[in-house]
């Protein structure tokens, strides 16, 4: 059994944004494998995807990005799903679009989103999958940044990066070894 979770915030005026790559990466894979989110249990939207005798559930809270965890705790434990069968799909400032990074632990890195599940599930070890975003123009705030749509040259960048992150977890699921698929899809 696996859980995929995308991060960012529910509605259309945040549809797209660079906040909301977590959410694009996991509509992509499902997409790709003709899913759809049929679901919604725990304050998130949820399908379930049987795949050579495995459960996997993909995930994308609709708490709003800081309060991620609460979504994710609740459904963990209904569900029984593990902290080493969990793995977060969210934005990074610090790669730059078309970047991404697989980390088995580490800090939330300033991310709400994060700070959010790492608080809830009481540790910061677990499968992640960082989609760079980049960092604001001069003179912008990061609200405005993280919350505004991709600009024509990094937006392909991003479509470039969700294609990576969708093989990456396809590599996971196939494999079953996040170590193996960090050392594959972790760009030098």
């Amino acid at each position: 059994m696996k859980l995929i979770i995308g991060l960012g915030n529910p509605g259309e005026r945040y549809a797209h944004t660079r906040h909301n790559v977590g959410f694009d990466a996991v509509d992509a894979f499902l997409e790709k494998h003709q899913l759809t989110m049929t679901d919604e249990k725990f304050r998130a939207d949820y399908c379930v995807w049987h795949h050579k005798g495995e459960r996997i559930y993909f995930m994308k809270p609709y708490t709003y990005m800081n309060l991620s965890g609460e979504a994710l705790l609740p459904f963990m434990t209904y569900f029984g799903i593990g902290m080493e069968d969990i793995l977060v799909i969210y934005d990074d400032l610090d790669l730059n679009p078309g970047r991404i990074r697989l980390r088995q632990n580490g800090s939330s890195g300033g991310h709400n989103g994060m700070k959010s599940i790492i608080e809830m599930l009481g540790s910061q070890s677990f499968n992640r999958i960082k989609v760079g975003i980049g960092r604001p123009k001069p003179g912008w705030k990061v609200v405005d940044h993280v919350l505004h749509v991709f600009d024509e040259d990094d937006s392909s960048l991003v479509h470039q990066a969700i294609d990576k992150t969708v093989a990456a977890v396809e590599h996971w699921i196939e494999h079953d070894d996040f170590s193996l698929t960090m050392n594959q899809y972790n760009q030098k």
